[in-house]
Protein backbone atom coordinates (compact mmCIF):
# COMPACT_ATOMS: atom_id res chain seq x y z
CA UNK A 1 0.00 0.00 0.00
CA UNK A 2 1.43 3.36 -1.03
CA UNK A 3 2.01 5.82 1.76
CA UNK A 4 -0.36 8.71 0.94
CA UNK A 5 1.83 11.39 2.46
CA UNK A 6 4.08 13.27 0.06
CA UNK A 7 7.59 13.90 1.31
CA UNK A 8 9.48 16.60 -0.53
CA UNK A 9 12.85 16.05 1.12
CA UNK A 10 15.60 13.59 0.29
CA UNK A 11 14.86 10.94 2.85
CA UNK A 12 14.60 7.19 2.94
CA UNK A 13 11.62 5.57 1.22
CA UNK A 14 9.05 3.83 3.43
CA UNK A 15 9.53 0.21 4.29
CA UNK A 16 8.43 -2.58 1.93
CA UNK A 17 5.31 -3.06 4.01
CA UNK A 18 4.19 0.48 3.10
CA UNK A 19 5.40 0.68 -0.51
CA UNK A 20 5.72 -1.57 -3.52
CA UNK A 21 9.48 -1.46 -3.05
CA UNK A 22 11.18 -3.26 -5.94
CA UNK A 23 9.99 -6.82 -6.10
CA UNK A 24 8.36 -6.95 -2.71
CA UNK A 25 5.33 -8.82 -3.91
CA UNK A 26 3.19 -10.90 -1.64
CA UNK A 27 3.20 -14.63 -2.19
CA UNK A 28 -0.45 -15.14 -2.96
CA UNK A 29 -2.55 -18.23 -2.42
CA UNK A 30 -5.29 -19.46 -4.68
CA UNK A 31 -8.40 -17.38 -4.54
CA UNK A 32 -11.34 -16.25 -6.60
CA UNK A 33 -10.86 -14.66 -10.00
CA UNK A 34 -11.34 -10.91 -10.14
CA UNK A 35 -11.56 -9.31 -13.55
CA UNK A 36 -9.33 -6.28 -13.97
CA UNK A 37 -9.31 -4.26 -17.16
CA UNK A 38 -5.96 -3.73 -18.84
CA UNK A 39 -4.69 -0.47 -17.45
CA UNK A 40 -3.97 2.40 -19.81
CA UNK A 41 -1.18 4.77 -18.72
CA UNK A 42 -2.61 8.20 -17.93
CA UNK A 43 -1.58 11.19 -20.01
CA UNK A 44 0.55 12.46 -17.12
CA UNK A 45 2.78 9.37 -17.37
CA UNK A 46 3.57 10.21 -20.99
CA UNK A 47 4.32 13.78 -19.97
CA UNK A 48 6.73 12.57 -17.28
CA UNK A 49 8.42 10.30 -19.84
CA UNK A 50 8.75 13.26 -22.22
CA UNK A 51 10.50 15.32 -19.53
CA UNK A 52 12.89 12.44 -18.82
CA UNK A 53 13.61 12.05 -22.54
CA UNK A 54 14.40 15.76 -22.79
CA UNK A 55 16.82 15.40 -19.88
CA UNK A 56 18.46 12.44 -21.62
CA UNK A 57 18.90 14.58 -24.72
CA UNK A 58 20.83 17.23 -22.76
CA UNK A 59 22.76 14.51 -20.93
CA UNK A 60 24.26 13.11 -24.12
CA UNK A 61 24.72 16.47 -25.78
CA UNK A 62 27.10 17.32 -22.92
CA UNK A 63 28.90 14.00 -23.48
CA UNK A 64 29.84 14.85 -27.06
CA UNK A 65 30.50 18.56 -27.11
CA UNK A 66 34.23 17.92 -26.64
CA UNK A 67 34.59 15.44 -29.56
CA UNK A 68 32.69 17.90 -31.78
CA UNK A 69 35.44 20.52 -31.36
CA UNK A 70 38.29 18.16 -30.55
CA UNK A 71 40.78 19.66 -33.00
CA UNK A 72 40.22 23.16 -31.57
CA UNK A 73 40.63 21.93 -27.98
CA UNK A 74 43.72 19.93 -28.90
CA UNK A 75 45.35 22.98 -30.43
CA UNK A 76 44.20 25.37 -27.67
CA UNK A 77 45.67 23.31 -24.82
CA UNK A 78 48.51 21.87 -26.97
CA UNK A 79 47.59 18.23 -26.25
CA UNK A 80 49.02 15.07 -27.81
CA UNK A 81 46.71 12.32 -29.09
CA UNK A 82 47.18 10.41 -25.81
CA UNK A 83 46.34 13.36 -23.59
CA UNK A 84 43.44 14.31 -25.84
CA UNK A 85 41.94 10.83 -25.44
CA UNK A 86 42.40 11.20 -21.70
CA UNK A 87 39.75 13.94 -21.69
CA UNK A 88 37.01 11.42 -22.39
CA UNK A 89 38.62 8.84 -20.13
CA UNK A 90 38.49 11.21 -17.15
CA UNK A 91 34.84 11.94 -17.92
CA UNK A 92 33.88 8.27 -18.13
CA UNK A 93 35.92 7.18 -15.10
CA UNK A 94 34.17 9.71 -12.87
CA UNK A 95 30.84 8.77 -14.44
CA UNK A 96 31.24 5.06 -13.75
CA UNK A 97 32.54 5.53 -10.20
CA UNK A 98 29.53 7.71 -9.37
CA UNK A 99 26.99 5.38 -11.03
CA UNK A 100 26.89 2.67 -8.31
CA UNK A 101 26.51 5.35 -5.67
CA UNK A 102 23.50 6.81 -7.45
CA UNK A 103 22.17 3.29 -8.05
CA UNK A 104 22.25 2.68 -4.31
CA UNK A 105 20.55 6.02 -3.63
CA UNK A 106 17.99 5.46 -6.40
CA UNK A 107 16.89 2.16 -4.89
CA UNK A 108 16.38 3.71 -1.46
CA UNK A 109 15.71 7.45 -1.68
CA UNK A 110 13.65 10.02 -3.52
CA UNK A 111 14.59 9.75 -7.18
CA UNK A 112 13.23 13.14 -8.23
CA UNK A 113 15.52 14.98 -5.80
CA UNK A 114 18.55 13.04 -7.06
CA UNK A 115 17.73 13.77 -10.71
CA UNK A 116 17.22 17.47 -10.05
CA UNK A 117 20.47 17.82 -8.13
CA UNK A 118 22.36 16.02 -10.90
CA UNK A 119 20.99 18.28 -13.65
CA UNK A 120 21.80 21.42 -11.67
CA UNK A 121 25.33 20.24 -10.88
CA UNK A 122 26.47 19.13 -14.34
CA UNK A 123 24.90 22.16 -16.07
CA UNK A 124 26.72 24.54 -13.73
CA UNK A 125 30.07 22.81 -14.23
CA UNK A 126 29.62 22.76 -18.03
CA UNK A 127 29.01 26.50 -18.04
CA UNK A 128 32.04 27.12 -15.83
CA UNK A 129 34.32 25.09 -18.12
CA UNK A 130 33.77 27.57 -20.93
CA UNK A 131 35.80 30.23 -19.08
CA UNK A 132 39.02 28.21 -18.58
CA UNK A 133 42.17 29.68 -20.15
CA UNK A 134 44.80 27.70 -22.04
CA UNK A 135 47.26 27.76 -19.13
CA UNK A 136 44.87 25.80 -16.89
CA UNK A 137 44.28 22.64 -18.88
CA UNK A 138 44.16 20.57 -15.69
CA UNK A 139 41.06 22.49 -14.58
CA UNK A 140 39.43 21.63 -17.90
CA UNK A 141 40.19 17.94 -17.28
CA UNK A 142 38.75 18.27 -13.78
CA UNK A 143 35.58 19.92 -15.07
CA UNK A 144 34.96 17.01 -17.46
CA UNK A 145 35.23 14.61 -14.54
CA UNK A 146 32.70 16.60 -12.52
CA UNK A 147 30.28 16.67 -15.45
CA UNK A 148 30.61 12.87 -15.60
CA UNK A 149 29.57 12.62 -11.94
CA UNK A 150 26.49 14.76 -12.57
CA UNK A 151 25.34 12.85 -15.64
CA UNK A 152 25.73 9.50 -13.84
CA UNK A 153 22.78 10.39 -11.61
CA UNK A 154 20.54 10.75 -14.63
CA UNK A 155 21.56 7.69 -16.64
CA UNK A 156 21.22 5.45 -13.59
CA UNK A 157 17.84 6.52 -12.30
CA UNK A 158 15.73 7.90 -15.16
CA UNK A 159 15.20 4.52 -16.94
CA UNK A 160 13.85 2.94 -13.75
CA UNK A 161 11.19 5.64 -13.44
CA UNK A 162 10.02 4.98 -17.00
CA UNK A 163 10.01 1.23 -16.31
CA UNK A 164 7.76 1.83 -13.29
CA UNK A 165 5.33 4.03 -15.21
CA UNK A 166 4.50 1.53 -17.96
CA UNK A 167 3.63 -2.14 -18.32
CA UNK A 168 5.72 -4.54 -20.37
CA UNK A 169 4.41 -3.81 -23.87
CA UNK A 170 4.42 -0.05 -23.46
CA UNK A 171 7.60 -0.19 -21.40
CA UNK A 172 9.66 -1.45 -24.35
CA UNK A 173 8.26 1.28 -26.59
CA UNK A 174 8.86 4.06 -24.07
CA UNK A 175 12.36 2.85 -23.26
CA UNK A 176 13.07 2.76 -27.00
CA UNK A 177 12.00 6.39 -27.26
CA UNK A 178 14.10 7.26 -24.22
CA UNK A 179 17.17 5.58 -25.70
CA UNK A 180 16.63 7.19 -29.09
CA UNK A 181 17.89 10.32 -27.37
CA UNK A 182 21.31 8.72 -26.82
CA UNK A 183 22.25 8.96 -30.51
CA UNK A 184 20.13 12.06 -31.05
CA UNK A 185 21.75 13.85 -28.13
CA UNK A 186 25.19 12.60 -29.15
CA UNK A 187 24.73 13.82 -32.71
CA UNK A 188 23.34 17.15 -31.59
CA UNK A 189 26.35 17.51 -29.31
CA UNK A 190 28.61 17.39 -32.37
CA UNK A 191 26.34 19.71 -34.33
CA UNK A 192 25.97 22.21 -31.48
CA UNK A 193 29.71 22.28 -30.77
CA UNK A 194 30.73 22.63 -34.41
CA UNK A 195 27.97 25.11 -35.20
CA UNK A 196 28.71 27.41 -32.27
CA UNK A 197 32.46 27.29 -32.94
CA UNK A 198 31.84 28.22 -36.57
CA UNK A 199 29.28 30.94 -35.79
CA UNK A 200 31.31 32.66 -33.08
CA UNK A 201 34.88 31.73 -34.11
CA UNK A 202 35.30 30.71 -30.48
CA UNK A 203 34.85 27.09 -29.37
CA UNK A 204 34.14 28.17 -25.76
CA UNK A 205 30.58 29.10 -26.73
CA UNK A 206 29.83 25.44 -27.38
CA UNK A 207 29.71 24.95 -23.60
CA UNK A 208 27.22 27.76 -22.93
CA UNK A 209 24.07 26.44 -24.60
CA UNK A 210 23.31 23.16 -22.84
CA UNK A 211 23.36 24.78 -19.36
CA UNK A 212 20.41 26.93 -20.47
CA UNK A 213 18.64 23.81 -21.69
CA UNK A 214 19.45 22.20 -18.34
CA UNK A 215 17.67 25.00 -16.47
CA UNK A 216 14.53 24.30 -18.50
CA UNK A 217 14.82 20.57 -17.79
CA UNK A 218 15.14 21.29 -14.07
CA UNK A 219 12.03 23.48 -14.08
CA UNK A 220 10.02 20.83 -15.96
CA UNK A 221 11.23 18.15 -13.56
CA UNK A 222 10.13 20.18 -10.54
CA UNK A 223 6.72 21.05 -11.99
CA UNK A 224 5.70 17.81 -13.72
CA UNK A 225 7.42 14.82 -12.11
CA UNK A 226 5.82 13.70 -8.82
CA UNK A 227 7.96 13.47 -5.71
CA UNK A 228 7.44 9.73 -5.67
CA UNK A 229 6.73 7.22 -8.40
CA UNK A 230 5.39 3.84 -7.35
CA UNK A 231 7.83 1.00 -7.94
CA UNK A 232 6.07 -1.84 -9.70
CA UNK A 233 6.69 -5.40 -8.65
CA UNK A 234 7.37 -8.21 -11.09
CA UNK A 235 4.09 -9.82 -10.07
CA UNK A 236 2.23 -6.53 -10.50
CA UNK A 237 3.54 -6.13 -14.04
CA UNK A 238 2.66 -9.67 -15.06
CA UNK A 239 -0.81 -9.54 -13.52
CA UNK A 240 -1.64 -6.13 -15.00
CA UNK A 241 -0.84 -7.37 -18.48
CA UNK A 242 -2.93 -10.50 -18.23
CA UNK A 243 -6.01 -8.56 -17.15
CA UNK A 244 -7.08 -11.41 -14.84
CA UNK A 245 -5.61 -11.86 -11.37
CA UNK A 246 -6.01 -14.21 -8.49
CA UNK A 247 -6.48 -12.38 -5.23
CA UNK A 248 -5.28 -14.01 -2.06
CA UNK A 249 -7.69 -14.52 0.81
CA UNK A 250 -7.08 -11.84 3.39
CA UNK A 251 -4.71 -13.33 5.96
CA UNK A 252 -2.67 -11.60 8.60
CA UNK A 253 1.10 -11.70 8.20
CA UNK A 254 1.26 -12.03 4.42
CA UNK A 255 4.87 -12.89 3.57
CA UNK A 256 6.84 -10.31 1.58
CA UNK A 257 10.32 -10.44 0.18
CA UNK A 258 12.72 -9.02 2.72
CA UNK A 259 14.69 -5.89 2.01
CA UNK A 260 18.26 -6.85 1.11
CA UNK A 261 21.61 -5.15 1.49
CA UNK A 262 23.63 -3.78 -1.42
CA UNK A 263 26.19 -6.60 -1.09
CA UNK A 264 23.44 -9.20 -1.27
CA UNK A 265 22.06 -7.51 -4.38
CA UNK A 266 25.48 -7.56 -6.04
CA UNK A 267 26.04 -11.24 -5.23
CA UNK A 268 22.65 -12.12 -6.64
CA UNK A 269 23.36 -10.19 -9.85
CA UNK A 270 26.75 -11.93 -10.21
CA UNK A 271 24.90 -15.27 -10.35
CA UNK A 272 22.53 -13.98 -13.04
CA UNK A 273 24.33 -15.11 -16.20
CA UNK A 274 22.02 -13.26 -18.57
CA UNK A 275 22.89 -10.06 -16.75
CA UNK A 276 26.63 -10.87 -16.71
CA UNK A 277 26.99 -11.79 -20.40
CA UNK A 278 24.72 -9.01 -21.69
CA UNK A 279 26.70 -6.53 -19.58
CA UNK A 280 29.92 -7.72 -21.21
CA UNK A 281 28.26 -7.39 -24.62
CA UNK A 282 27.29 -3.84 -23.71
CA UNK A 283 30.90 -3.27 -22.62
CA UNK A 284 32.10 -4.15 -26.12
CA UNK A 285 29.50 -1.75 -27.55
CA UNK A 286 30.71 0.98 -25.22
CA UNK A 287 34.35 0.37 -26.19
CA UNK A 288 33.58 0.79 -29.87
CA UNK A 289 31.19 3.73 -29.55
CA UNK A 290 33.54 5.52 -27.15
CA UNK A 291 36.47 5.28 -29.54
CA UNK A 292 34.39 6.22 -32.58
CA UNK A 293 32.66 9.09 -30.83
CA UNK A 294 35.93 10.65 -29.70
CA UNK A 295 38.14 10.17 -32.73
CA UNK A 296 36.11 9.79 -35.95
CA UNK A 297 35.93 13.52 -36.88
CA UNK A 298 39.70 13.90 -36.36
CA UNK A 299 40.36 10.62 -38.22
CA UNK A 300 38.30 11.83 -41.18
CA UNK A 301 40.13 15.16 -41.14
CA UNK A 302 43.49 13.37 -41.35
CA UNK A 303 42.18 11.11 -44.13
CA UNK A 304 41.10 14.16 -46.13
CA UNK A 305 44.54 15.74 -45.73
CA UNK A 306 46.19 12.56 -47.06
CA UNK A 307 43.80 12.53 -50.04
CA UNK A 308 44.48 16.22 -50.68
CA UNK A 309 40.85 17.19 -50.14
CA UNK A 310 41.66 19.75 -47.44
CA UNK A 311 44.71 21.69 -46.33
CA UNK A 312 46.18 21.36 -42.83
CA UNK A 313 44.50 23.69 -40.32
CA UNK A 314 46.91 26.35 -39.08
CA UNK A 315 44.38 28.93 -37.91
CA UNK A 316 42.78 29.29 -34.49
CA UNK A 317 39.33 27.97 -35.48
CA UNK A 318 39.42 24.89 -37.72
CA UNK A 319 36.80 23.57 -40.12
CA UNK A 320 34.01 21.70 -38.37
CA UNK A 321 32.39 20.07 -41.41
CA UNK A 322 33.36 16.52 -40.37
CA UNK A 323 31.79 17.01 -36.94
CA UNK A 324 28.60 18.33 -38.53
CA UNK A 325 28.38 15.41 -40.97
CA UNK A 326 29.24 12.83 -38.32
CA UNK A 327 26.71 14.39 -35.96
CA UNK A 328 24.02 14.13 -38.62
CA UNK A 329 24.96 10.49 -39.28
CA UNK A 330 24.81 9.75 -35.55
CA UNK A 331 21.33 11.26 -35.24
CA UNK A 332 19.89 9.54 -38.31
CA UNK A 333 21.38 6.10 -37.75
CA UNK A 334 20.64 6.32 -34.05
CA UNK A 335 16.93 6.94 -34.51
CA UNK A 336 16.60 4.36 -37.26
CA UNK A 337 18.66 1.79 -35.37
CA UNK A 338 16.80 2.09 -32.07
CA UNK A 339 13.39 1.97 -33.77
CA UNK A 340 14.42 -0.98 -35.95
CA UNK A 341 15.87 -2.83 -32.97
CA UNK A 342 12.77 -2.37 -30.85
CA UNK A 343 10.46 -3.40 -33.68
CA UNK A 344 12.56 -6.44 -34.57
CA UNK A 345 12.58 -7.50 -30.92
CA UNK A 346 8.81 -7.04 -30.62
CA UNK A 347 8.13 -9.20 -33.66
CA UNK A 348 10.74 -11.90 -33.11
CA UNK A 349 9.86 -12.43 -29.44
CA UNK A 350 6.59 -13.94 -30.64
CA UNK A 351 8.43 -16.79 -32.34
CA UNK A 352 11.65 -17.04 -30.33
CA UNK A 353 12.09 -16.36 -26.62
CA UNK A 354 15.80 -15.79 -27.22
CA UNK A 355 15.23 -13.13 -29.85
CA UNK A 356 16.67 -10.19 -27.90
CA UNK A 357 20.23 -11.49 -27.36
CA UNK A 358 20.30 -12.98 -30.86
CA UNK A 359 19.39 -9.61 -32.39
CA UNK A 360 22.16 -7.98 -30.38
CA UNK A 361 24.71 -10.60 -31.45
CA UNK A 362 23.88 -10.31 -35.15
CA UNK A 363 24.02 -6.51 -35.09
CA UNK A 364 27.43 -6.52 -33.36
CA UNK A 365 28.93 -8.88 -35.96
CA UNK A 366 27.62 -6.79 -38.86
CA UNK A 367 28.73 -3.54 -37.24
CA UNK A 368 32.27 -4.87 -36.74
CA UNK A 369 32.50 -5.82 -40.43
CA UNK A 370 31.25 -2.39 -41.56
CA UNK A 371 33.72 -0.54 -39.36
CA UNK A 372 36.63 -2.63 -40.61
CA UNK A 373 35.73 -1.88 -44.23
CA UNK A 374 35.40 1.84 -43.42
CA UNK A 375 38.94 1.89 -42.02
CA UNK A 376 40.37 0.09 -45.04
CA UNK A 377 38.87 2.47 -47.64
CA UNK A 378 39.52 5.71 -45.71
CA UNK A 379 42.74 6.56 -47.52
CA UNK A 380 41.25 6.28 -50.99
CA UNK A 381 37.52 7.07 -50.80
CA UNK A 382 36.11 9.38 -48.15
CA UNK A 383 32.51 8.90 -49.35
CA UNK A 384 32.65 5.13 -48.87
CA UNK A 385 34.20 5.73 -45.47
CA UNK A 386 31.23 7.84 -44.41
CA UNK A 387 28.80 5.22 -45.77
CA UNK A 388 30.35 2.27 -43.93
CA UNK A 389 30.75 4.29 -40.72
CA UNK A 390 27.04 5.09 -40.99
CA UNK A 391 26.15 1.39 -41.35
CA UNK A 392 28.46 0.52 -38.46
CA UNK A 393 26.72 3.06 -36.23
CA UNK A 394 23.31 1.92 -37.43
CA UNK A 395 23.83 -1.67 -36.30
CA UNK A 396 25.38 -0.55 -33.02
CA UNK A 397 22.28 1.57 -32.34
CA UNK A 398 19.99 -1.43 -32.85
CA UNK A 399 21.08 -2.73 -29.45
CA UNK A 400 20.56 0.21 -27.10
CA UNK A 401 16.94 -0.29 -26.08
CA UNK A 402 17.08 -4.08 -26.45
CA UNK A 403 19.99 -4.47 -24.02
CA UNK A 404 18.24 -2.35 -21.40
CA UNK A 405 15.02 -4.30 -21.80
CA UNK A 406 16.96 -7.54 -21.27
CA UNK A 407 18.18 -6.20 -17.94
CA UNK A 408 14.71 -5.10 -16.88
CA UNK A 409 13.14 -8.52 -17.36
CA UNK A 410 15.97 -10.75 -16.10
CA UNK A 411 16.56 -8.71 -12.93
CA UNK A 412 13.97 -8.43 -10.17
CA UNK A 413 12.67 -4.81 -9.95
CA UNK A 414 14.00 -4.10 -6.46
CA UNK A 415 17.53 -4.60 -7.80
CA UNK A 416 17.12 -2.78 -11.09
CA UNK A 417 18.73 0.54 -10.13
CA UNK A 418 21.67 -1.36 -8.66
CA UNK A 419 21.86 -3.58 -11.76
CA UNK A 420 21.84 -0.58 -14.10
CA UNK A 421 24.51 1.11 -11.99
CA UNK A 422 26.73 -1.99 -12.02
CA UNK A 423 26.21 -2.39 -15.75
CA UNK A 424 27.26 1.23 -16.23
CA UNK A 425 30.30 0.65 -14.03
CA UNK A 426 31.49 -2.48 -15.86
CA UNK A 427 30.67 -1.31 -19.39
CA UNK A 428 32.47 1.98 -18.93
CA UNK A 429 35.38 0.64 -16.88
CA UNK A 430 36.25 -1.92 -19.53
CA UNK A 431 34.70 -0.02 -22.43
CA UNK A 432 34.62 3.66 -23.29
CA UNK A 433 36.54 4.80 -20.21
CA UNK A 434 39.71 3.42 -21.72
CA UNK A 435 39.10 3.12 -25.46
CA UNK A 436 39.62 6.81 -26.40
CA UNK A 437 42.82 6.94 -24.36
CA UNK A 438 43.97 3.56 -25.68
CA UNK A 439 43.47 4.67 -29.29
CA UNK A 440 45.36 7.88 -28.52
CA UNK A 441 48.39 6.27 -26.88
CA UNK A 442 48.66 3.59 -29.59
CA UNK A 443 48.57 6.38 -32.17
CA UNK A 444 51.27 8.24 -30.25
CA UNK A 445 53.44 5.12 -30.03
CA UNK A 446 53.20 4.48 -33.79
CA UNK A 447 53.97 8.11 -34.64
CA UNK A 448 56.98 8.09 -32.30
CA UNK A 449 58.65 5.34 -34.37
CA UNK A 450 58.41 7.27 -37.63
CA UNK A 451 59.25 10.69 -38.97
CA UNK A 452 56.52 13.22 -38.32
CA UNK A 453 54.25 13.50 -41.35
CA UNK A 454 50.57 13.83 -42.21
CA UNK A 455 50.69 10.37 -43.78
CA UNK A 456 51.85 8.68 -40.57
CA UNK A 457 49.49 10.84 -38.55
CA UNK A 458 46.66 9.21 -40.53
CA UNK A 459 48.12 5.69 -40.55
CA UNK A 460 48.71 5.72 -36.81
CA UNK A 461 45.05 6.49 -36.18
CA UNK A 462 43.91 3.94 -38.76
CA UNK A 463 45.97 1.12 -37.24
CA UNK A 464 44.77 2.06 -33.75
CA UNK A 465 41.13 1.91 -34.82
CA UNK A 466 41.36 -1.69 -36.08
CA UNK A 467 41.13 -2.92 -32.50
CA UNK A 468 37.51 -1.69 -32.43
CA UNK A 469 36.46 -4.16 -35.12
CA UNK A 470 37.85 -7.10 -33.13
CA UNK A 471 36.22 -5.92 -29.92
CA UNK A 472 32.91 -5.76 -31.80
CA UNK A 473 33.26 -9.44 -32.71
CA UNK A 474 33.84 -10.32 -29.05
CA UNK A 475 30.70 -8.35 -28.18
CA UNK A 476 28.65 -10.47 -30.57
CA UNK A 477 29.99 -13.59 -28.87
CA UNK A 478 28.96 -12.30 -25.44
CA UNK A 479 25.38 -11.75 -26.63
CA UNK A 480 25.31 -15.28 -28.07
CA UNK A 481 26.25 -16.59 -24.62
CA UNK A 482 23.40 -14.50 -23.15
CA UNK A 483 20.91 -16.42 -25.29
CA UNK A 484 21.79 -19.67 -23.48
CA UNK A 485 20.51 -18.34 -20.13
CA UNK A 486 17.85 -15.78 -21.01
CA UNK A 487 14.76 -17.95 -20.58
CA UNK A 488 15.73 -19.40 -17.21
CA UNK A 489 16.76 -16.03 -15.76
CA UNK A 490 13.57 -14.35 -16.93
CA UNK A 491 11.44 -16.96 -15.19
CA UNK A 492 13.47 -16.54 -12.03
CA UNK A 493 12.96 -12.75 -12.05
CA UNK A 494 9.21 -13.15 -12.53
CA UNK A 495 9.05 -15.70 -9.70
CA UNK A 496 10.69 -13.22 -7.30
Amino acid sequence: MQNPSENTSLQSQPSPEEWNYGATAAHMSQGPFVSVSKSVPPRRDYLIAAVLCYGNLINFMDWFIVPGILLDIQKYFELSDGNTGLLQTVFILCYMVAAPIFGYLGDRYNRKIILGAGIFFWSGVTLGSSFISESYSWIFFLSRGLVGIGTASYSTIAPTIIADLFEEGKRTTMLSIFYIFIPVGSGLGYVLAAGMAHATDDWHWAFRITPCMGVLALVLLILLVPHRTQRRTAAHRALSISGMIRVAAEKPGVHRTAKTTWCQDVLSLAKNWSFVWSSLGLTAMAFVTGALGMWVPLFLYRAQIVQGLVTPCLQESCSSSNSLIFGGITIGTGILGVVAGAEAARRLRKINNKADPLICAASMFISALCLYVALMVAQTNILLTFIFIAFGELFLSVNWAVVTDILLYVVTPRRQSTAIALQILVSHLLGDAGSPYLIGIISNAIQAKHAQSFQWSFWSMQYSFIICAFVGVFGGGFFLLTSFYIEEDRKEAERL
